[in-house]
Order: structure tokens, then C-alpha cells, then sequence
């Protein structure tokens, strides 16, 4: 079995030599496999990897539990089994952490990738992987394919980061910039797609490393633009599929994971059936009457107007929904309008997302909407114009049977109480499209420190959003043994 590279990234391809195990072997494999097996189930008694110091790891050291275990008896013929899979995934933790912690210095915004799909790239061909590169414009794709028969899996990963100034403390923290909406603006990864990248790129060295043994074949797809593209472009994974995904591979099932600060390192959730909310972003334009600020009654204020369009959009939800049938949010998130104290614009523009669980609900919804826009500015003699963007996002539904199974793989890798059924999230994700595709399960994991309440840990999308680097271990494990197990079935200990 072969590993490569350094903590300090990906370089070229080694051969290891394998030494016959000396007298013994088989005891020292099992006390390293306990040893291993006590810190990924406590992670406070795992190497330190918190400061910002790369560390060079020998080679030799990282595959030792690997090479140790793989000569030891085997069962299921000739498959892979739990305890040298956990040991694999240990063995090459300070690699993957280093991998996400350059990511984090330098995040890019979507369809803007390129520094990061090259890294990809890179380690994916010292793999001895064929990649393809430059779908949806800087999408990574490889297959792993292994040498004994089976099915095919997808295993995906985004990339992009968000446009929010970081103010974490951490020694790696972003200092990056990036344009959106066409104003500078910070760029942070404030959402975990560092961290699901490195966790991906992880799996495939370790899946390439047991190739000989693995059964089917696995495509790895690191997808860019996840957070939605920049106005007047494509991208994600609709751009993904509509170039040719599927035809690289036919996958039997997909599967997909995101940290999250709601729950606690070493925790998991997921739920069968609808999972996470289908998304719309929209645009509202209310046109008023330009006029000098000590006489409004000489224009019409399009401010006001919009301040009555926002208030008025609360009732969709708390007095025209259904809420105990299915979830639903109307949120504004941005307001422009007017560029000087004392004169009343022209125009105001709000932008906003819908968050809804079926066609029915999202379809009612967008009603009202146009509705409560277009006749609360009629009132004052405004007109208000509700544009859609294109692309919006399905509700993520994960295939009950598939995520039943799922479920007793994580069980089996963390143990039953890690894992947990989540309720309806009305975050969204672009999975949702591959997950109409092809059956797929898509579960959270949690990286907010052990003792740290959820509820008062930084959310997602915040400039104080922290990975606690221990919930990155269990995102690789709890990966590769979902991969495995679905390959080659319930792998033995």
C-alpha cells in the first residue's frame, strides 16, 4: 500500500517498500490500532494540530499503521476492513489538516476556483488518477477505480468560499479579497467547503491506496460554485450535470457531507426523505419618483415603499403558511437605494431567498410575494417588479433505503450514539440536483468543540465561523466507511 506527499501539500509520486513484518508484528498492528481507535474516539487525546506551523511528517511514519495492518489477517477475502480503514485515515489526519488550512488562507469565490482546483488536480495525478479538469468551469473529476468488481459511488466536495471578511483569530485566517456585485469585499471560508475539500482529497489517496482491494469504483467530484454564481452566469452542479457528470460514470448512489457549527465534534445527523429546503434568490425593484428630501410630497419615496413591502412579506409566512404541514422562510437580506441625505431616489432594490420543501409550498409562496409587492406599491403610486434568478435549488432529498443503510454505516464508525436524526433544514444545497439524479445521502457533521454549546458557537456563513479540526477526522471516517461499506458491504472489524 502507497501513500504520498507531506504535511506541507501533495508532491509526485513514492514507492514505499514493504518490509516482511518482524516477529511480533501482528501485536504491535493491534496496539496501534487501539491506540488509534482511543483518540478518534476522544479527539482530546489526539497530536496537537492547532497552531499554524506546518509539520513535516515522514512518510514512513503516516503509513506505518497501514503497512502493519495489512499484514494481518484479512477477512472478507480479499476486502478492506474497519480497523485498518480508521488507521489509514489517522495516518494521514496532519496531511488533510494542512490541506484545509491552505485552502482557508486562500478561499475563492464561485466559478473563481482556480487556485484551489489546481491543488486538486495536482494531488489527484500523484495518485496516479486521470483527471478531468474544467467542468463548470473549474470542477476537478477522477475515478478511483478499484481492482475487484462492484458498483459505482460519487463522493462529492465543494470549493467556494463566501464573500465575508474573516474575524477569527486563527493563525491561518483569510486576508483575501475578491469582487461580488461588483464591489471589493472580503473572502472567507465561512462555510466548511475548506475543510470538504481536504476531506475529500484524503479519501481518494486513501481509496487509491487500497485500489488493489477495492471493489467497484469511485468518482470523486470537487464541485465549484455551491454558494451560487455571480449574476449572468452558470455553474455548480446543474452546470456539472448538464456537461457530462453522469456520462464519466454511471453511479449507483451518491454521496455527500457539510460541517456544521449546530452540532458538537463527533456527532452526525441526517434524515431520510427531504433533508435540506429547495432555494430561490430573487430581486425586487421599486420605482418611485426622484425628489429633493425636504419635499417628499413632491416624489414618491421609494424607501418607504420598500419598508412597507418588507414588513408586509412577515405574514406570508407567520399568517398565510401552512407552517405544521411544511417549513418555509422569506428572508430580505440586502437594500440599496439613494446615495445622499436629502435627496429621495429614483429606486430601491431588495434581494432576498426563499426557502421552501415542495413545488406547491415554493409556487405559493412566489405568489404572494408578487402580490404583496406589487399592490403595496400600487397604494402609493410606485410600481414594484419581482425578477427570479435563474437556477434555483430543489429541496435535497435523501433516498429513505440508501440513507438507512448509511445510518448503520456511521453507527458502526462512530458508535450509535453519534448519530442522530436530523429535523428539516431550511438551509439549501446544489447536491439536491445530483441527488435527483442518482439515489443519494447527504448527513452533517459537527465541529464545534466538545463543551461548547451549538446554539452559541458562530453559524455557518458568519465571519467568526470555526472548524474545530477534530470534526474533520470524523468527516473522513465517517466518508470512508459509508464508501466502503456501500462497495463491498458491511465491512468486519
Amino acid at each position: 500500500m502507497r501513500f504520498r506527499g507531506t504535511a506541507s501539500g501533495p508532491r509526485c509520486p513514492e514507492t514505499v517498500a514493504l518490509p516482511e513484518p518482524p516477529t511480533g508484528a501482528h501485536d504491535s498492528a493491534a496496539a496501534r490500532i487501539r491506540s488509534t481507535l482511543d483518540w478518534l474516539a476522544n479527539p482530546s487525546l489526539a497530536p496537537a494540530l492547532d497552531s499554524g506551523e506546518r509539520t513535516e511528517v515522514p512518510v514512513a511514519n503516516r503509513i506505518l499503521p497501514a503497512v502493519l495492518l495489512l499484514a494481518a489477517p484479512l477477512a472478507l477475502g480479499d476486502g478492506i476492513n474497519v480497523a485498518e480503514l480508521d488507521a489509514a485515515a489517522a495516518a494521514l489526519q496532519p496531511e488533510v489538516i494542512e490541506w484545509r488550512r491552505d485552502f482557508h488562507r486562500h478561499p475563492e469565490l464561485a466559478n473563481r476556483e482556480t487556485r484551489t482546483s489546481a491543488a486538486v488536480a495536482k494531488h489527484l495525478r500523484s495518485l496516479g488518477l486521470e483527471v478531468r479538469t474544467g467542468i463548470a468551469r473549474t470542477g476537478v473529476v477522477a475515478i478511483v477505480q478499484g481492482g475487484l468488481p462492484g458498483p459505482t459511488i460519487l463522493l462529492r466536495a465543494d470549493m467556494d468560499a463566501l464573500p465575508v471578511t474573516e474575524k477569527t483569530d486563527v493563525p491561518f485566517r483569510s486576508s483575501a479579497t475578491g469582487e461580488f456585485r461588483g464591489r471589493t469585499v472580503g473572502v472567507m471560508h465561512a462555510c466548511g467547503h475548506d475543510a470538504h475539500t481536504a476531506i475529500l482529497m484524503g479519501a481518494a489517496e486513501i481509496l487509491a491506496g487500497f485500489r488493489d482491494r477495492l471493489r467497484g469504483r469511485v468518482l470523486l467530484v470537487f464541485q465549484p460554485a455551491e454558494e451560487g454564481v455571480p449574476e449572468g452566469e452558470r455553474g455548480g452542479a446543474p452546470l456539472m450535470l448538464d456537461e457530462g457528470l453522469l456520462a464519466i460514470a454511471k453511479p449507483e448512489a451518491a454521496f455527500a457531507l457539510h460541517v456544521g457549527s449546530m452540532l458538537n465534534t463527533g456527532q452526525v445527523m441526517l434524515r431520510p426523505g427531504p433533508l435540506m429546503a429547495g432555494s430561490d434568490f430573487f430581486r425586487i425593484l421599486v420605482t418611485g419618483r426622484q425628489s429633493h428630501g425636504a419635499r417628499p410630497w413632491k416624489g414618491i419615496d421609494p424607501i418607504v415603499v420598500s419598508a412597507e413591502i418588507v414588513g408586509a412579506f412577515q405574514t406570508i409566512v407567520s399568517r398565510q403558511t401552512d407552517i405544521t404541514d411544511l417549513p418555509a422562510v422569506v428572508t430580505i437580506g440586502a437594500i440599496s437605494g439613494g446615495v445622499r441625505h436629502n435627496i429621495i431616489p429614483d429606486t430601491v432594490e431588495l434581494l432576498g431567498t426563499i426557502r421552501t420543501f415542495s413545488e406547491a409550498s415554493r409556487q405559493d409562496v412566489i405568489e404572494r410575494m408578487r402580490r404583496i409587492a406589487t399592490n403595496v406599491a400600487a397604494a402609493s403610486g410606485a410600481t414594484a417588479t419581482l425578477e427570479l434568478m435563474p437556477a434555483p435549488n430543489p429541496p435535497l432529498v435523501n433516498d429513505p433505503a440508501l440513507t438507512e443503510r448509511v445510518t448503520r454505516s456511521l453507527q458502526r464508525a462512530l458508535g450509535d450514539d453519534a448519530v442522530s436524526m436530523s429535523r428539516m433544514l431550511t438551509v439549501g444545497e446544489d447536491f439536491a440536483y445530483i441527488a435527483r439524479a442518482v439515489p443519494s445521502v447527504y448527513w452533517w457533521v459537527g465541529i464545534t468543540p466538545a463543551g461548547t454549546d451549538p446554539a452559541a458557537a458562530p453559524d455557518n456563513h458568519s465571519e467568526h465561523f470555526l472548524v474545530d479540526e477534530a470534526g474533520i477526522q470524523v468527516g473522513l471516517r465517517s466518508l470512508l466507511h459509508v464508501a466502503v461499506d456501500f462497495l463491498q458491504g458491511e465491512m468486519t472489524p
